[in-house]
């Protein structure tokens, strides 16, 4: 399923049925939880009742005596026989609030520990599935989206499991409770009561369509704010170098104003259902008084059992304003689960289960008439060449040639469309992808460092690989230059991004994790364009001691670094056109000829 632009617009249209399907595996694993939520529930009944008719019983008393009142009472309810009667009815009073108070807490500590567990294991399955989604995911789907999922939604959901779930149980089960005890009382006057419930249940299904649709609308109002953000904040430093502050503003401007807009459509239909169960809940009372009065003046109806009646009726009601409250959480989780639910029904990447690269021809590479495209535009056409363990290879070309390409689809990132490549001699769709990037390194044009030290961004936390080890590597690449002027070292903290270093720092820095790594197979993406002129001349040494004695294939951007390559390839529109030594190129005055006077003589020039 795709994840694009296009499909994060949508409004979902997943039924309720299934989503409380998919969400079943995760109320299953807390089942215990669930049940701690639930028990004081049906406990709570008696002693949310119990006010109304101690209450009931005081005011009989008042007008009737204590014969009234306890006739009022209920037999298996004892009273204190040491207190008057109204003392009495007080303290039973105090009793029963108090362990309904008691047992809401203990509701509500159990409801939201579940919302937290549940929210834990969802963002971290989402979170292991997003790892294992393939590469062209990531093509299209904006990262500010993905912390929507992550974050933002997740939370929404959480919410769910916390106040809505459980509570919605509650709320029906104290409706149905109550409902049970006025009909019990009087038939009639019950009829009465309830006579408006059937008219709040047609306005609640007219109301949750427009309300879902809301809701939804405001998941991808957020989504969009987030995805702006993150990308504006990434790239600041082109938005204040180009002034681009003020579009940025207005963007971003008419975008939150989108959100706040759907958040009023939201709020509007909530709003509106909770102000019609208020309506009905005081026309309710209105009726039960002008009925009851007509009971009472036929003595058929005390001045207590009235009371009880208005009372219980409040009780009904409550659950139905919460339940208009638990709706809209519902249906904002809801909508919520359905981008989850999308992102996590994204195919990842298979666990293949493949095999281990054979022995005996480690870091032999070859391509069989590969052909890749990105969507509908081809980009490599027919690649055929074989690399030799130990043989240093080269790619050159113009930009969009496939350079870049044949470098990640070697490593699995893209599968081929037409051909085979092959590792050790087996194709690489057999072999397992951890085993397969195990055995490899590559060392991106842009260098990523993660937040954290030094030493963990060389040796990427893997436990085999010690200090000593790392110091080897960068002491090897020149690196250990660098780190060794750092206060701290090793332990230096990499701030994000890396941003503390410069560009031909990280550079060493990644040739360094990649020489680490102790790879059969080296990719080099070199990028060294940017920098000044001696540190371009200490990454070339670099780079020649980083490939030297293993298999490397090195996309190359600078002429000085594959001039002693064994082979170069000259990629031109998705295919290899020549191949040959530095010199041979030179002697064909082809294609490579014209990028070396176009090009790489230039840059040699001023290095002259």
């Amino acid at each position: 399923m795709s994840m694009g632009h296009h499909e994060e617009e949508q409004l979902g249209k997943v039924y309720d049925r299934d989503l409380v399907r998919r969400l079943w595996p995760y109320m299953w694993h807390h089942k215990a939880m669930i049940g701690a939520a639930l028990l004081p529930i049906p406990l709570r009944l008696p002693v949310l009742a119990a006010p109304a008719v101690l209450f009931g019983a005081g005011l009989d008393y008042l007008v009737g005596g204590e014969g009234a009142a306890l006739e009022r009472l209920p037999d298996w309810l004892p009273l204190p026989g040491f207190l008057p009667m109204l003392a009495a009815l007080a303290l039973l009073m105090l009793f029963a609030t108090t362990t309904s108070a008691g047992l809401e807490l203990l509701r509500a500590i159990s409801t939201a520990l579940l919302g937290q567990r549940v929210m834990r294991e969802l963002r971290q399955d989402l979170f292991a599935h997003v790892q294992r989604l393939p590469m062209k995911f990531f093509d299209h789907y904006p990262v500010g989206r993905l912390v929507t999922r992550l974050s933002n939604d997740v939370e929404s959901l959480g919410e769910a499991f916390s106040s809505g779930i459980v509570m919605l149980f509650a709320d029906l089960l104290l409706m149905g409770f109550f409902a049970y005890l006025l009909f019990q009382i009087d038939v009639t006057l019950a009829l009465v009561s309830m006579s408006i419930v059937p008219v709040l249940t047609i306005v609640a299904v007219l109301l949750r369509w427009k309300a879902r649709e809301a809701f939804r609308t405001v998941r991808v109002r957020i989504a969009q704010i987030n995805g702006h953000l993150q990308e504006t904040i990434s790239g600041m430093k082109v938005v204040q170098l180009f002034a681009r502050e003020e579009r940025n503003l207005r963007d971003f401007s008419r975008t939150n104003a989108e959100h706040r807009r759907a958040w009023f459509r939201s709020i509007n239909y909530e709003s509106m259902l909770t102000a019609i169960i208020e309506l009905a809940q005081n026309l309710t009372v209105a009726a039960i008084l002008w009925f009851g009065a007509g009971l009472l003046d036929a003595g058929t109806l005390s001045l207590g059992t009235l009371f009880i009646f208005v009372d219980w009726m409040r009780l009904f009601f409550r659950p139905v304003n919460d339940l208009a409250a638990r709706y809209s959480t519902m249906q904002s989780s809801m909508a919520s689960f359905e981008r989850i639910t999308e992102l996590m029904e994204t195919p990842a990447e298979p666990d293949d289960g493949g095999q281990g690269l054979p022995a005996g021809r480690e870091g032999e590479v070859e391509f069989d008439n590969v052909s890749f495209g990105y969507g509908n535009e081809r980009v490599l056409k027919n690649v055929s060449f074989r690399v030799a363990p130990g043989e240093r290879v080269a790619f050159v070309g113009a930009t969009g040639a496939g350079k870049t390409t044949v470098l990640k689809l070697l490593q699995r990132l893209y599968s081929v469309t037409e051909g085979t490549i092959r590792v050790g001699g087996r194709d690489i769709r057999e072999i397992s992808r951890t085993e397969l990037r195990r055995r490899m390194a590559f060392v991106l044009q842009d260098v990523f460092l993660f937040r954290g030290g030094v030493e963990e961004n060389i040796s990427l936390g893997r436990p085999e690989i010690s200090l000593d080890d790392v110091k080897q590597a960068a002491a090897t690449v020149y690196a250990d230059r660098v780190i060794e002027r750092l206060p701290l070292g090793y332990q230096e903290p990499v701030l994000e991004q890396g941003v503390n270093f410069s560009a031909g720092e990280r550079q060493l820095l990644a040739f360094a994790r990649a020489l680490a790594q102790r790879p059969e197979i080296l990719l080099l993406d070199e990028a060294t364009a940017s920098v000044d002129t001696e540190t371009e001349a200490l990454l070339q040494e670099a780079v020649h001691r980083l490939i030297a004695g293993k298999t490397s294939m090195v996309v190359a951007h600078r002429l000085s670094t594959i001039q002693d390559v064994d082979r170069i390839y000259v990629l031109h529109h998705g295919e290899i056109r020549e191949v040959g030594s530095h010199e041979e190129l030179l002697e064909l005055r082809g294609l490579y000829w014209r990028l070396y006077q176009i090009q790489y003589a230039a840059q040699e020039r001023p290095a002259a």
